[in-house]
């Protein structure tokens, strides 16, 4: 065991705290019993350069599948290849319409503390245009995440990364060949740059990506492998929305409509600050996923109520017994 898992262990004992180390100690003793974990992730979680720890742990391992939001998908690969060019507004919160509207003309997009350059965005439009547009008129469409594991093997292409290739959840998860599960890939900024150019002809159609329903089949057949091979999935989930509903729900998908009988996800926890009064799926109790037949009356289950950015790190970290 390492320093940070030791200081974990020392020094969270209560509340929220005790919440982390009793959920990493859960998902290691999963991992020991022969179980695999999915994680979904929605926030900015790839602008708040996640990847540091997220890489590391898929590289081990310790996660098999990965459901996002597009957004997180292509925002790790700004960042990839543009990091030189954000900027930071460390006093964000003081900021006034004029400040905003500055680095609107600056070409620079804010999320929280962290300006995204516009530039990198049309960087990397030329080389997906590309790729979709052939993918389109040789009919052999592809997933979001498949056009990203194929522009990462252009010649050339590792000559433009900005930050250490170690550092990067993309590039790990492609090394480990994980299917990566973005719904709701038209609300992203590459979305939009494809409709885009549908639209302008230069792509033949729509059928060049293939999302929505397909990739919930896709999801499907991987769960149902491991479900055959008595292989327990557990679930990792950062934040809510999109991301973390439709993986999760292919449990319910598969025993209710599909009518077939596989086991609830065996572990679940889940890293929010959405309140739960307020109806949200995102502050959902465990408790309620049961209704769902997403986990069981004895799965372990976990609700961290604190910042993502903060505690998966230290999860990630006692995971793997740093």
């Amino acid at each position: 065991m390492g320093a940070i898992s030791h200081f974990l262990d020392h020094q969270f004992r209560h509340f929220n705290a005790r919440e982390t180390v009793d959920a990493a100690k859960a998902w290691k003793r999963h991992l020991s019993e022969g179980g695999e974990m999915f994680l979904s992730m929605a926030g900015a979680m790839s602008t708040a350069e996640l990847g540091i720890s997220l890489a590391e742990i898929i590289r081990q391992d310790k996660i098999s599948a990965i459901c996002c939001t597009a957004a997180n998908l292509e925002e790790e690969i700004f960042n990839l290849f543009a990091h030189k060019s954000y900027d930071w507004a460390t006093n964000y919160r003081d900021l006034s319409p004029q400040d905003e509207a500055a680095f609107r003309d600056r070409g620079l997009n804010r999320v929280t503390d962290t300006c995204i350059p516009e530039e990198v965005m049309r960087h990397t439009e030329h080389r997906l245009v590309e790729l979709w547009a052939a993918a389109a008129k040789n009919k052999t469409p592809k997933f979001p995440y498949e056009f990203i594991y194929d522009l990462i093997d252009l010649p050339g292409i590792s000559d433009l990364y900005e930050i250490d290739p170690k550092d990067s959840w993309i590039l790990a998860a492609k090394e480990k060949n994980l299917p990566v599960y973005t719904p709701g890939f038209e609300d992203s900024t590459l979305g939009s740059i494809f409709t885009a150019n549908v639209m302008m002809g230069k792509i033949e159609g729509h059928h060049a990506v293939r999302f929505g329903t397909e990739q919930l089949k896709h999801l499907a057949d991987w769960y149902i492998e491991r479900a055959e091979r008595n292989c327990p999935v557990g679930y990792f989930q950062i934040g809510g929305g999109i991301a973390g509903d439709f993986a999760i729900s292919v449990v319910p998908m598969l025993i209710q409509d599909f009518h077939k009988k596989v086991p609830y996800w065996s572990y679940f926890c889940q890293i929010s600050d959405s309140t739960t009064s307020y109806g949200s799926y995102s502050g959902a109790v465990p408790n309620e996923k049961i209704t769902w037949e997403k986990i069981d009356v004895g799965t372990p289950s976990f609700m961290i109520n604190s910042d993502a950015s903060i505690v998966a790190p230290l999860i990630f970290a006692y995971v793997l017994d740093q």
